[in-house]
């Protein structure tokens, strides 16, 4: 039977549908569009012309457009550049590097500063106790005393020579003194030749030279097996002893007062060889327990035998088991000499006994003396020391002393306890490697884990850092082209640095801060280089212009919050010869502030990126102290 459809043709309908539909979808579309066109050009106005567009995407589309107008593209780039300008860098680093304030300029000090010690100050000095020479020890400026000026060198200043010439000659304007070579011409000191200072290598008790007496020691004792490698010397003159010894690869401490023999320290600094002023009188040497080798006095005179041999115990504690104490002058080989130092046999008789009465309490062995050289020896541990207390009550072994503390410290009567060890025959602390293998040998300080958190691996790894931060140094600085000589490190740590750098003609004076939580000078002089303790809120005990190049890493960090680092910067500007180097390492923020302050400084300086690469948060400063000298005195 057929269906009956009352509502027209199934086909028809569904036709008509489907076309209501796609109507309703294109409509819908459309108005869709037109309403985003319409908002689109409300909010966003055409670009008038290239140039603004190009402004509003930063970029230059003139590479793109080379057959289009010069004019156009010029203005492209220049607005582009502008954008790069302008971009907000102190809203992410939080630096005042786009700040438009003045830069202060520190003017130059009166030519009376030019040879400037801030804590060893003649004047300030004259205040202090003269017992026990106290008033030649470090006291330095209070703040209000404190110059906001730059130390000016003479009007004649040259660059001095480089070494190996620089330890033979000097120019005469650089240290314009002649008192020595009048003073002491008959020891053959130091000579004036025209317009430059010779050391002939001459001293009190060395008329032959230094050359020639140290070879009559190493007749004696070992100087060039490389047992012996670090030295200090008491009352050092211009340091010919220690200028001669580095030919056996022996590195000496030089030291001397400020004293009527005007500049010896700066001397021994302008002719390259490592020196500090110094005194023994009531404080402890700044270095550390077992640092030195060897020990020398040449005619220092040094009262050995007086407060109840106060300066020989500081020696024992400075000086290496095993290590070995020279001694020449008053009073060795007196039977000889009495006449010539105006002095009594009986009084020199009781001099020498009673030195070596103090020797004997210290458990020494005298080596030999022979002609005018005296030699004794410390142990090599305090067993039979400790042994021999039932005998000699004084000195006593000291008790809970940390005989490493030395910056500010007084000295003390009583015997630096070596660490213990069971066997007779074994060194105390640890035996060390003979140099130049003691270089990256790995300190007994460190295996024996004296010093807490460093380990071998840490000395490794740092030894690895410094050896590719030294390669990069290089590229931006003169490092290996013998235009530095004396090197300080502000902040040397584990003395990776000096290591890093031994194989240029250098050497460097490392400087570990003394409130650092980790003392590690120990273990720079057992890796067979010299440093002291160093508090960066004072001045070094040193003259002007003595140094070539400073490394400073971290310094800033360490004592921002400490002192203002204006001084800090000024006092390496004192020290700092002209045309010398700093290297700072530091965070960006930090380095923008020591640069705005060494510009008002006649530096001139370029903050770099990290040796590797611009996302590490340490950058690199590189500074050069401008050359610029004093005005002579005119004569009325």
């Amino acid at each position: 039977m057929a269906r009956d459809y009352t509502g027209g043709s199934p086909k028809h309908h569904h036709l008509e549908s489907k076309k209501k539909r796609l109507t309703w979808i294109f409509g819908v579309s459309a108005l869709c569009v037109v309403c985003y066109m319409l908002g689109a050009w409300q909010t966003t106005p055409s670009p008038v012309n290239r140039s603004e567009l190009n402004q509003r995407v930063g970029c230059d589309e003139t590479s793109q457009n080379q057959g289009g107008n010069n004019a156009s593209s010029s203005s492209s780039a220049a607005s582009a550049s502008s954008s790069s300008l302008h971009l907000d860098f102190e809203s992410h680093h939080q630096v005042d590097i786009n700040k438009s304030e003045a830069v202060q300029k520190f003017p130059a000090c009166d030519m009376a500063y030019s040879e400037y010690t801030p804590c060893q100050d003649p004047q300030r000095g004259r205040k202090f106790d003269r017992k026990m020479l106290k008033y030649r020890e470090r006291h330095c400026p209070t703040k209000e005393e404190q110059l906001l000026c730059l130390i000016p060198a003479p009007p004649k200043y040259k660059t001095p020579f480089k070494w190996p010439q620089s330890r033979d000659f000097a120019w005469y304007d650089n240290i314009p003194h002649r008192e020595l070579s009048i003073e002491k011409a008959v020891q053959n000191w130091i000579q004036v030749e025209g317009d430059r200072f010779r050391f002939p290598g001459g001293g009190t008790m060395f008329p032959r030279g230094a050359g020639a007496y140290i070879d009559d020691i190493d007749a004696l004792i070992p100087l060039s097996k490389g047992n012996i490698r670090t030295a200090i010397d008491t009352g050092c003159g211009v340091a010919s002893w220690g200028a001669y010894l580095l030919r056996n690869d022996i590195l000496a401490m030089s030291f001397a007062p400020r004293d009527t023999h005007a500049a010896q320290v700066q001397f021994a600094l302008e002719r390259g060889v490592p020196a500090m002023i110094g005194v023994l009188a009531s404080k402890r040497l700044p270095y550390p327990a077992r640092a030195f080798d060897m020990a020398h006095c040449s005619r220092c005179l040094i009262p050995w035998q007086n407060y109840d041999g106060m300066y020989l115990i500081e020696v024992d504690r400075v000086l290496r088991p095993g290590g070995y104490w020279i001694l020449s002058g008053p009073p060795i080989h007196w039977k000889k000499h009495w006449r010539g130092w105006e002095r009594t046999q009986e009084d020199l008789k009781q001099e020498q006994d009673a030195i070596e009465a103090v020797a004997k309490r210290l458990c020494w062995k005298k080596v030999i003396e022979k002609n005018d050289l005296a030699i004794w020896q410390k142990p090599i541990n305090h067993i039979e020391c400790v042994k021999s207390r039932r005998v000699y009550k004084t000195p006593h072994i000291c008790k809970s002393d940390n005989p490493d503390m030395a910056w500010e410290r007084d000295m003390e009567n009583c015997i630096t306890p070596l660490p213990e060890t069971s066997n007779p025959d074994d060194v105390a602390g640890g035996a060390l490697e003979k140099w130049p293998d003691r270089a990256f040998a790995v300190p007994p300080r460190i295996s024996s884990g004296s010093i807490p958190g460093i380990t071998t691996e840490i000395l490794r790894a740092d030894d690895q850092l410094w050896k590719e931060r030294v390669e990069h140094y290089k590229r931006i600085i003169p490092i290996s082209k013998g235009r530095y000589r004396n090197v300080m490190d502000m902040n040397a740590y584990l003395g990776g640095f000096a290591a890093a750098i031994s194989k240029y003609h250098v050497w460097v004076m490392n400087t570990v801060p003394a409130n650092s939580n980790q003392d590690t000078l120990g273990v720079i002089y057992e890796r067979g280089f010299i440093g002291t303790y160093q508090d960066w809120c004072e001045a070094f005990s040193t003259y002007p212009r003595t140094y070539d190049l400073i490394h400073a890493g971290g310094v800033f960090s360490i004592y921002q919050d400490r002192c203002d680092i204006t001084y800090i910067l000024l006092e390496m500007d004192r020290i700092l010869r002209p045309e010398g180097t700093v290297v700072f390492r530091d965070t960006v923020e930090l380095l923008v502030k020591i640069k705005s302050i060494t510009d008002g400084m006649k530096w001139k300086s370029q903050i770099m990126d990290h040796e590797s690469g611009p996302f590490n948060p340490e950058k690199i400063l590189v500074a050069v102290k401008t050359y610029w000298t004093g005005e002579a005195k005119k004569e009325s």
